[in-house]
């Protein structure tokens, strides 16, 4: 079996190529942030006064690392952090009024990327590969194709 035909190598190198349109277009639009920032955004966006376990849920990212990642926006002033009053250990997240203009700023930004990404493929198969993939790495109870990014 060639590595052309295998999944996982297929699958490292798209998010190589994803990560990396990522990049050009958000540095080119003049910002400084990876794919992982950006999920984080979007999801306290869409959840305020989530947890930061549930931020590291909702984007497949490992709850060791997202306090780095939810520090790295803090620090750039686009996350705010609160103690919670039920969980005194737990800290709510919301945006920033800065925050969240970098997030709307973004939004089409990252919506044309997705077609870049896929330019390749027809638009029927755009949707049918986002479709697979959603099957592959989302449990079937978790699936929300209502806001679909």
């Amino acid at each position: 079996m060639s590595v052309l035909d295998m999944a996982g190598h297929l699958i490292r190198r798209l998010h190589q190529q994803s990560t990396s349109v990522f990049g050009q277009r958000t540095q080119e639009a003049g910002f400084d942030l990876t794919p992982v920032q950006f999920a984080a955004l979007d999801a306290i966006y869409t959840h305020p006064g989530s947890d930061q376990a549930f931020v590291a849920e909702m984007i497949g990212y490992d709850r060791a690392t997202i306090g780095g990642v939810i520090d790295r926006l803090d620090k750039k002033g686009w996350v705010r952090r609160v103690v919670s009053e039920q969980d005194r250990r737990a800290r709510e997240l919301s945006l920033t009024a800065q925050g969240n203009s970098v997030r709307m700023a973004l939004q089409p930004i990252v919506q044309d990327l997705q077609k870049e990404i896929l330019a390749p493929l027809g638009d029927v198969d755009q949707e049918n590969l986002i479709k697979l993939i959603r099957q592959v790495v989302m449990p079937l109870d978790t699936l929300d194709t209502t806001d679909a990014t």
